[in-house]
C-alpha cells in the first residue's frame, strides 16, 4: 500500500533551519507543516513566521503553513497572508495540548466548543478560496469531544483531518488511544491522517496493520529523536546505515552551524541545542548520560568537546 509521510509541526523545533537539515540529510519526509503562526490580537506577522514560510527558505520542500487561533477574523487574516506567499492550503492546530494555548481557548482546548468551530469554518469558506485542513486531538477532557465536531467538520469540504491520538490534558503522556481514533474513522466522511507515537519501524508497522484505511502517517517528536526513521520507514528496515555516526554528526553540525548564526549570545546556543539534545539523546543506548553531558556543559567551548566526546564513546 502506497502512503505518505508528514513532519508533524513541533513548536520551537521543526523551523525550516531543521527541515532543510533533516530533508538534506535524510529524507523520507513527503510534506512538513510550518509550526503554527499565533496573532494574539495583533494582525501582525512576525518576522520569524514570516521567515520561516518564505518560498526561498523552503526551495525543496513541500510545507503546508498552519494558524493557531480562536478568531475569525484571525484566521481570515493568516489565510490572505500565506496565499499572497503561494500556498493554496492552511492548517488549523486544534491540537496544542499546552495549557498557556488552551486555557486562551485555543488549540486542544477549542475542541469542546463546536459552535466556534462552526463559526470560524464558515468565515473561512465564505471569504477566503484557502483549502482548509485540520490537525486535532480527541479532546481536551476527554476523547468523546471530537465526536461532536466531526458532524459539524463533514458540511464543510477539509481537506483532511490530521488527528494526535491523545487527549489535550494527557500533554505527551500516557499511551495513544487507538480505540478513540478508530471511533472518529467510523464517524466521518473526511480523510483522517494518523498522528501519535510512531517512534520506530516497528510501531509504525504495528499502525499499519490496525488502520489499514489509513494511508497518511505524521511523525512529530519521533522525527527529532530520530531524523532517520522515515527514510528507514521508506526503505523498509530496522537496520541503521552503516555511517549513522558521521550522518548523525552532519546533522548535529549544520544545525548547530545554522543556529550560532541565527541566535545571539552563547546562552540562547546552548539551550537550543540543549532543548535539541533532550530528543537527540533518546537514540543513544544510554540517553540519560549523553543528556548529563550536554547539560552539563555551560560554554561553547565545553559543549563542542562535549558532543565530541558523544560521537567517539556513546554507542548509538
Amino acid at each position: 500500500m502506497d502512503y505518505t509521510l508528514l513532519s508533524s509541526p513541533l513548536q520551537g523545533f521543526t523551523d525550516f533551519r531543521f527541515r532543510n537539515a533533516q530533508n538534506k540529510i535524510f529524507g523520507g519526509i513527503d510534506t512538513f507543516y510550518s509550526p503554527y503562526i499565533r496573532l494574539n490580537g495583533k494582525m501582525v506577522i512576525k518576522p520569524s513566521y514570516e521567515r520561516d514560510l518564505l518560498p526561498e527558505n523552503n526551495l525543496e520542500l513541500e510545507v503546508i503553513p498552519q494558524v493557531i487561533t480562536n478568531d475569525a477574523d484571525e484566521f481570515l487574516f493568516v489565510a490572505k497572508y500565506v496565499r499572497e506567499l503561494g500556498y493554496k492550503e492552511l492548517n488549523w492546530n486544534l491540537g496544542c495540548p499546552y495549557p498557556m494555548v488552551t486555557k486562551s481557548g485555543m488549540g486542544s482546548g477549542l475542541i469542546s466548543n463546536p459552535d466556534k468551530i462552526n463559526t470560524i469554518l464558515h468565515r473561512a469558506h465564505s471569504e477566503s478560496d484557502i483549502l482548509v485542513s485540520m490537525k486535532m486531538r480527541l479532546g481536551y477532557e476527554n476523547s468523546e469531544e471530537i465526536l461532536d465536531v466531526l458532524p459539524i467538520l463533514d458540511t464543510y469540504p477539509i481537506k483532511n483531518i490530521a488527528i494526535h491520538a491523545r487527549i489535550g490534558k494527557q500533554l505527551y503522556k500516557g499511551g495513544v488511544n487507538l480505540d478513540a481514533f478508530q471511533l472518529c474513522v467510523d464517524n466521518t466522511k473526511h480523510k483522517l491522517y494518523y498522528n501519535g507515537d510512531i517512534t520506530s519501524v516497528a510501531k509504525f508497522r504495528e499502525m499499519q496493520e490496525r488502520f489499514p484505511s489509513i494511508d497518511h502517517w505524521m511523525i512529530g517528536r519521533g522525527l527529532i529523536s530520530d531524523p532517520f526513521l522515515p527514510s528507514m520507514i521508506r526503505n523498509n528496515t530496522l537496520e541503521y546505515p552503516e555511517n549513522k555516526i558521521e550522518l548523525f554528526c552532519a546533522f548535529h553540525d549544520t544545525l548547530y552551524a545554522i543556529y550560532s548564526e541565527s541566535l545571539s549570545g552563547s546562552t540562547h546556543i546552548l539551550l537550543k541545542m540543549y532543548h535539541l539534545w533532550e530528543y537527540f539523546s533518546a537514540t543513544f543506548s544510554n540517553p540519560h548520560k549523553v543528556l548529563k553531558k550536554i547539560k552539563k556543559a555551560q560554554s561553547i567551548r565545553n559543549y563542542e568537546a562535549a558532543v565530541a566526546e558523544i560521537f567517539k564513546n556513546e554507542k548509538f
